[in-house]
């Protein structure tokens, strides 16, 4: 029987569902800086025309242009890290202060924020990465978190007599570079340190949702290298243990 071990984290154990790592279709807005304002428009009259300037009050504003200029760049490690930032700061006050987000905060998360961060990933990585796509590989594996980390690559099989798979070491063994031999759904990562409620509660959000999308199937080719060697071994009990 197969097992897999422990990865061993750049960041503490003790912080509790943290964001530590960890479609295309949406048309991305003419700015990257989201804004949920109220408005108040004071109309100014002048002798030869109208002019209406908008006072906007807001809450929360998000600026995705440094995401956009990493991305651009093909810098995925920093987008990655600008990710992470940018997906504490959407969750709310409570989840800026602490530093990390609960899976519960979630759902706080706008449609309209998330959408944008996933079109960014997805344009600038022909399709590869970004949530939407990272949803799409989940629901094909019928939700099953360790075949969903074996599909995208962050458990790699180890050279051992029997099957192994073992979850790969932060930052190194990620792969930081768009290729033939990146995997689809790579990136951006997700921090399953104590569970994968956190990961569940992202690739459930409205924001990726598709009519008909959920549904009970194994179905598709495979998404990435190496996907046909890890199928024929899905036979293979794992040990449930989501610590990276």
């Amino acid at each position: 029987m197969a097992t897999t071990n422990s990865l061993h984290h750049h960041h503490s154990s003790s912080s509790y569902h943290r964001l530590n790592l960890l479609p295309q279709s949406h048309v991305l807005p003419s700015s990257l800086s989201l804004k949920h304002p109220t408005a108040t428009f004071s109309p100014l009259t002048s002798s030869s025309s109208t002019i209406i300037s908008a006072s906007l009050t807001t809450q929360t504003t998000t600026d995705f242009d440094l995401l956009s200029t990493h991305l651009t760049n093909q810098d995925f490690r920093k987008a990655d890290e600008e990710t992470r930032r940018l997906l504490i700061q959407i969750s709310g006050d409570p989840a800026t202060k602490r530093g990390y987000v609960f899976f519960s905060e979630v759902k706080s998360i706008s449609v309209q924020d998330l959408q944008t961060i996933d079109d960014l990933w997805t344009k600038h990585s022909d399709g590869r990465f970004g949530y939407s796509v990272q949803r799409k590989i989940w629901l094909k594996v019928k939700k099953d978190f360790t075949r969903f980390f074996i599909k995208v690559e962050w458990m790699k099989l180890l050279d051992t007599e029997v099957v192994q798979y073992n979850y790969r070491a932060f930052p190194d063994e990620f792969k930081w570079e768009l290729d033939d031999e990146t995997p689809v759904g790579h990136l951006p990562l997700t921090n399953a340190l104590r569970g994968t409620q956190l990961l569940k509660c992202v690739l459930s959000h409205p924001a990726f949702e598709i009519d008909g999308d959920d549904v009970d199937e194994e179905g598709g080719e495979a998404e990435n290298r190496g996907v046909g060697k890890a199928k024929m071994k899905d036979t293979t009990v794992f040990k449930t243990d989501y610590s990276f």
